[in-house]
């Protein structure tokens, strides 16, 4: 049967995984734990784990993994202190108030634009989820967000005087 290496190599390397992982974690109970999910990983690979070379480096390394992934989820957090916070101010940024200049400058555009740029950069649906769902090809939908957007940002610059400063960023706008 397929599992027989698996069985083998866990056999051979458990007690000494095990080891690694109480070495890392400090508790033996998360070790266990993460030691579980190395042996189901192996499991799941079945009978392509008896063609591993070394599978006690396979074993290892995904116990390492495992062990990245744990530290990620629980590494602690400071609080910051309330003199990093960003001031607090009444007035909105000028490409947050172009809100209501996009929505309608979206409402008058072709169908086929609105939808692209509703669904790709408002919604996040990915472009080769897009592609896919309307028979297209990707670069098909790259060129056509493209264009979309260019219209679009020239009907914003003509419906409500959008203004740039030097660096790319909206400064300014009068809503028609």
């Amino acid at each position: 049967m397929g599992f027989d290496c698996v069985l083998a190599a866990w056999r051979a390397h458990e007690p000494e995984i095990h080891g690694y992982l109480v070495h890392h974690l400090g508790d033996v109970y998360l070790a266990e734990d993460l030691l579980q999910d190395t042996f189901l990983k192996a499991m799941r690979q079945g009978e392509s784990f008896c063609s591993v070379e070394s599978p006690r480096a396979w074993l290892f390394q995904v116990a390492r993994n495992a062990l990245i992934d744990q530290s990620r989820r629980f590494r602690p957090q400071d609080e910051l202190s309330d003199s990093l916070a960003a001031p607090v101010s009444d007035e909105r940024d000028p490409i947050d108030a172009l809100d209501a200049c996009l929505v309608r400058n979206l409402s008058e555009m072709r169908p086929e634009d609105r939808e692209i740029i509703e669904q790709c950069d408002l919604q996040g649906v990915k472009q080769q989820s897009f592609a896919d769902l309307h028979g297209l090809g990707l670069p098909a939908v790259k060129s056509r967000l493209q264009r979309a957007r260019k219209r679009l940002r020239e009907s914003l610059v003509l419906n409500c005087q959008v203004n740039v400063d030097n660096s790319g960023h909206v400064c300014c706008h009068t809503p028609r």
